[in-house]
């Protein structure tokens, strides 16, 4: 029940706060160098002091929302490989379900891990 909870929030937050997130990038990149150094600011590069405490916030909270859809795009890839695998009629007998349904949690949260260990490796 619960995976099915996440795949379903996963998918949505995906979809809305994605969207959100792309339609925004896009905006700055249209709008300009400046607009673009804006939404860097706001959502990746550490701001420096002197900005002020509302870029170090929404700094914070925009990598917040980068590791949030990481995670919500690796629970909905092994969530929908679960389906899948239901799908072809395998994995219905209680014990088997369950513990595909231990492993496509820890398996999110483990690639979603692994995938921001490398990230900030290489950002160092």
């Amino acid at each position: 029940m619960a995976v099915s909870i996440l795949h379903r929030a996963s998918g949505d937050g995906l979809a809305i706060v994605g969207a959100c997130m792309f339609l925004w990038w896009l905006g700055a990149l249209a709008a300009g160098p400046d607009a673009y150094a804006a939404f860097l600011a706001c959502v990746w590069h550490d701001p420096s002091p002197e900005v002020g405490i509302v870029h170090q916030i929404t700094n914070i909270v925009g990598k917040v929302v980068l590791v949030g859809l990481t995670w919500a795009f690796f629970q909905h890839l092994f969530s929908g490989l679960r389906h899948f695998v239901l799908d072809t009629g395998a994995g219905y007998e209680l014990k088997t379900n369950k513990l595909w349904s231990i492993a496509v949690i820890t398996a999110g949260v483990l690639a979603t891990a692994a995938t921001w260990l490398y990230i900030m490796a290489g950002a160092l």
